[in-house]
């Protein structure tokens, strides 16, 4: 047979070197697009045959098969599917990035047999040259079904490539990489090693619809053992809910996620239309040790046309719901050539946006059908889903709907709608704390006036309820507020006898408060009488648009410089020791001596609080000059 010699265009040849030397991070990748191939040939004969019945063709036993060859150093991936013409192995090799899938679609569409073809993805000018990372030749042998005359085509990866007919081609294609010279210092990139070419066809292609055969390794004087096949074929996600038993799902979220326990939840979901996907979502049962460092690997595991792609595909789901693992499979997605990155379009997000309302829907199944598996949702995963209160805007409110919070009135956590419910006549606001512990909470000064007059208080301990409640500002026409900022006065009745004596106190203490104003002028910007306190003498608030000390330390350990707020020193002037210092600011001429105890006073509030003082040693010898005085 006649073997002709062709050159390459200038732009494929540019493209090739590209994706020999630059387009893959990682060599393995080139049996992944190389057995995408072969599936994707195999699926056009299904469906040709489909088309034709008179096709002379065989498909009782379509499959992929791996032949190595460790004397020769080769690797030949081939298949019996619908194979290539001469022209077409011209066209379509010859032509870097051409596709015979879009031709072949068209075709079908005019045929009554052409559903499901759509999820062809027919990438084979691409994938085929990958293969060049690992190989200094390739040869190509191909036949198309229902002809009698195959091709070769063979190139080293330069400038040239050859075609030549052969009489002897069986039906199908076969890929064979004249593999490099082999690196001993590097065994991670062996393939003539049996076990490898496993590893990889378990990672990247264990889904595909089509069985991946290859012989094992024959013992000494054994005879050739018959092929195994390589690949589980189980998509369960392609699967409908009756053919799968909760022990598959169970075992493929321990592969995918590593965890030896079973997921709380598993969630299906299937997209048809215009843009088809599905997706097998696990909901864990606990969070993982490392779900708030840096370094925590989150995403889903994406594939097209289960081909595996990527592992974690952060573009699929929020960080606030990185907890999250599964499997996505699309019909068709924008990636890069190499199909390792993906493209930002409406495609990616129209998935995220369904999945992200899919899990949320789901976690708002717990909390109205089964309490318990929501509060080992809750317990595990509450913390991080708040995030999405700061940062997802569009979801706000259904994340909001499933949040619950620790609160006064309750021993186990409440909604805000709950909260709502149980409202007192005339309160118009939802009140809540944050602090370190519910322990801390509970004992702070500023819940004395609430815990007097029964007024609930959410108890929010978590770095991001600092946050979220600023975000989120009201629910349902009801404020959000701080029982720690601002001006409250739970007295505030319209009585007139009661605003007479608030304003006969308000007189008495004007110049101790004005007096202190001055004395603590570091460290406060204003002094004035609290109606929040019934118990203990002070205590320290801040303004009601102004940072709380807590959430001035979060952003500084961001590294985002905030300048310190003054705050404000509010005075229980029903207290023996507030009184006791009224009454002596007003008898004494020199006040010198009372400047120590409107210091310890503030300090005592900056304590209660749990902050610390801002010069500590200075307080230690202030409080133990104090008590040697008692002595």
């Amino acid at each position: 047979m006649t073997t002709e010699t062709f050159e390459f265009q200038v732009e494929a040849r540019q493209l090739l070197q590209l994706m020999i030397h630059s387009v893959y991070s990682n060599k393995d990748v080139f049996l992944r697009e190389l057995v995408s191939n072969a599936s994707d040939a195999l699926d056009k004969l299904r469906l040709e045959k489909l088309r034709d019945d008179s096709l002379d063709a065989d498909v009782s036993d379509l499959h992929i098969r791996i032949d190595v060859d460790k004397e020769a150093r080769t690797l030949t991936v081939r298949d019996n599917g619908i194979g290539m013409s001469y022209d077409e192995v011209g066209q379509l090799i010859g032509t870097i990035a051409n596709s015979g899938t879009a031709t072949f679609l068209q075709e079908l569409k005019e045929a009554k047999d052409a559903a499901g073809a759509e999820g062809l993805i027919g990438q084979f000018g691409v994938g085929f040259y990958s293969g060049f990372m690992a190989a200094d030749e390739v040869t190509l042998v191909s036949r198309r079904a229902g002809e009698s005359q195959g091709t070769r085509w063979t190139s080293r990866g330069e400038a040239t490539y050859t075609l030549e007919k052969v009489d002897d081609a069986p039906q199908g294609t076969s890929v064979t990489l004249h593999l490099k010279p082999a690196d001993p210092e590097n065994q991670l990139h062996d393939y003539t090693s049996p076990w490898q070419i496993k590893e990889i066809v378990k990672r990247y292609s264990d889904f595909i619809t089509w069985p991946i055969r290859m012989v094992p390794e024959a013992g000494e004087g054994e005879s050739a053992p018959e092929p195994e096949t390589l690949n589980s074929m189980k998509a369960l996600w392609a699967r409908s809910r009756d053919e799968v038993s909760d022990d598959e799902y169970h075992e493929l979220y321990k592969h995918i996620s590593h965890d030896w326990r079973e997921p709380l939840e598993t969630i299906r979901l299937q997209a048809e239309g215009t843009f088809e996907y599905q997706a097998l979502l696990f909901v864990p049962a606990h969070a993982p040790h490392d779900l708030f460092t840096r370094d925590f690997r989150r995403g889903i595991q994406l594939y097209v046309k289960r081909v595996f792609i990527m592992d974690d595909c952060e573009e699929l789901l929020p960080p606030y719901l990185r907890f999250v693992k599964g499997v996505v499979d699309a019909a068709d997605l924008s990636l890069n050539v190499s199909r390792e990155i993906l493209q930002q379009d409406r495609h990616i997000r129209m998935m995220q946006r369904r999945l992200t309302k899919k899990v949320l829907s789901t976690v708002k199944e717990f909390m109205t059908k089964d309490a318990d598996r929501y509060a080992t949702f809750w317990r595990e995963f509450g913390t991080v889903l708040k995030e999405g209160l700061v940062t997802d805007s569009e979801n706000r409110d259904a994340i909001l709907a499933v949040s619950s919070f620790a609160t006064t009135h309750a021993d186990e956590p409440t909604t805000l709608a709950q909260y709502v419910e149980r409202m007192k006549d005339g309160q118009d606001d939802i009140y809540y704390l944050t602090g370190e512990s519910r322990q801390s909470i509970e004992n702070s000064p500023h819940m004395e006036a609430f815990r007097d007059k029964g007024i609930e208080v959410l108890l929010l301990t978590d770095a991001v309820d600092e946050v979220w409640v600023d975000a989120v500002g009201e629910y349902e026409g009801k404020r959000l507020r701080s029982v720690a900022k601002g001006e409250i006065d739970l007295d505030a009745t319209g009585d007139e006898k009661a605003d007479e004596e608030r304003e006969k106190q308000a007189e008495d203490y004007a110049g101790l408060l004005g007096w202190m104003r001055e004395q603590l002028d570091e460290d406060i910007k204003e002094v004035r009488l609290s109606a929040r306190l019934t118990v203990s003498p002070a205590c320290v608030v801040s303004d009601a648009h102004e940072l709380t000390p807590a959430l001035e330390n979060m952003y500084r350990a961001m590294g985002q410089e905030v300048p310190r707020a003054q705050r404000i020193l509010e005075l229980n002037p029903g207290h023996l020791l507030v009184k006791g210092l009224n009454q002596a600011y007003k008898e004494r001429e020199d006040r010198s001596g009372l400047v120590e105890s409107a210091e310890l006073l503030h300090t005592l509030a900056v304590l209660a609080e749990g902050g610390q003082p801002k010069d500590p040693a200075r307080f230690v010898k202030l409080v133990a000059d104090r008590l040697e005085r008692t002595l």
